[in-house]
C-alpha cells in the first residue's frame, strides 16, 4: 500500500533561524517543534500523538527543570556538565550555542533538518561541536523520528562515566495517573535502570486523551556499546547511554555518530509493532 492509500498527508514545513514546526496539510497544529534558542540547549518540544489528540511531551518539569521533552546532554565532558544547565549547585555546568537550523528538506510525509550546536566549557572554550540530524516521517498512526548524533572534538575530550546521559526522552508524567515502561527484554520500570536492551517504551495517559499513548527510543546496532545500557528513572524519563557502560575519549578532530529511531504511537506499548520496526530499522528485516 502506498502513502496516499494509507490516508498519509503531505506536511508543511515552517522554518526560522532557530525554530522550525512540521504540519500536516491543512491543519494549524504542529506534530512537532525543533527549538534551537540562541545559547540554549536545542530541544524538540511539543510532540504531538499521531491521531492529533494530546502533547506527548514536557518542558522544564518541577522534578527536572532542565529536561526538556526530546534532547540531548551529557556529564563529566573534561569536566565539566552539559546536563543540568547550570540549574544545580553546580559550578562546572558548560553552556549550548546553537548555530541556525539547516539542511531543512521535505517531500510527502516526510522532513528532515540539521542542528549544528557548540558546547562550550564555563569559561568559553569551545569543546565539542554538536550535529543532530534528523528525518521525521508522517505514517498515519505512528511517526518514525530518525536521528543522526555527531560529536566532533574541538580539544581532546574524555566523556566520563555516569549513570546517565545520551538522547533522553522526557513526557508528562503525573504520579496519580501512573505510566508504564517495557524494553526490548521485557522488563518493566523496577528491572530496566542500567541494562541493556535494543529499545525501550514509555506510554502514559495524556491530557486530553481517554487512552494512552506513548514513545520509544530504538538503539541502532551499529552504536558503540549496543545494546545500549538505559537511564530509566522513576517519572519515566529514559535514555539510552553509551556513558552508563564506562568512560570513552575523543581525539582532536575526531568525531563519534550514533543512530537511533524515535517511535511515536497512540494507545498502549505494543511490543509486537516496536520489534517489528526495529528489525526494519536494524536493517534485519526488509520493509
Amino acid at each position: 500500500m502506498n502513502d496516499k492509500a494509507a490516508g498519509i498527508q503531505v506536511l508543511r514545513v515552517d522554518s526560522s533561524a532557530h525554530q522550525l514546526a512540521l504540519y500536516r496539510q491543512g491543519q494549524d497544529t504542529p506534530l512537532l517543534v525543533q527549538q534551537a534558542k540562541p545559547d540554549h540547549r536545542p530541544y524538540i518540544h511539543p510532540i504531538l500523538a499521531p491521531d492529533g489528540i494530546g502533547v506527548l511531551t514536557e518542558d522544564a518539569p518541577p522534578h527536572h527543570p532542565w529536561q526538556h521533552g526530546l534532547y540531548v546532554g551529557l556529564n563529566d565532558v573534561n569536566g565539566y556538565g552539559f546536563w543540568s544547565e547550570g540549574l544545580t549547585d553546580s559550578p562546572s555546568d558548560g553552556t549550548f550555542h546553537p548555530i541556525a537550523i539547516s539542511n531543512v528538506r521535505s517531500r510527502e510525509n516526510q522532513a528532515s533538518w540539521t542542528v549544528t550546536t557548540q558546547w562550550r566549557e564555563p569559561g568559553g572554550e569551545l569543546l565539542l561541536l554538536e550535529r543532530q540530524h534528523w528525518t521525521f516521517s508522517d505514517n498515519g498512526t505512528y511517526y518514525e523520528l530518525d536521528m543522526e548524533w555527531t560529536l566532533q572534538a574541538e580539544l581532546e575530550i574524555r566523556f566520563g562515566v555516569s549513570p546517565y546521559g545520551g538522547l533522553f526522552l522526557r513526557m508528562p508524567y503525573r504520579e496519580e495517573l501512573g505510566g508504564r515502561f517495557l524494553n526490548s527484554e521485557g522488563m518493566g520500570l523496577e528491572e530496566a535502570e542500567g541494562q541493556r536492551a535494543r529499545w525501550g517504551a514509555v506510554s502514559m495517559p495524556i491530557e486530553g486523551r481517554d487512552d494512552s499513548a506513548g514513545i520509544a527510543i530504538m538503539d541502532h546496532p551499529g552504536n558503540e556499546e549496543h545494546p545500549s545500557p538505559w537511564r530509566v528513572d522513576y517519572q519515566f524519563g529514559i535514555a539510552p547511554s553509551r556513558s552508563i557502560a564506562g568512560a570513552w575519549h575523543l581525539a582532536q578532530g575526531q568525531t563519534a555518530t550514533s543512530r537511533y529511531r524515535v517511535y511515536i504511537f497512540n494507545g498502549d506499548i505494543n511490543p509486537a509493532a516496536l520489534e517489528s520496526n526495529w528489525q526494519r530499522y536494524s536493517g534485519r528485516q526488509e520493509s
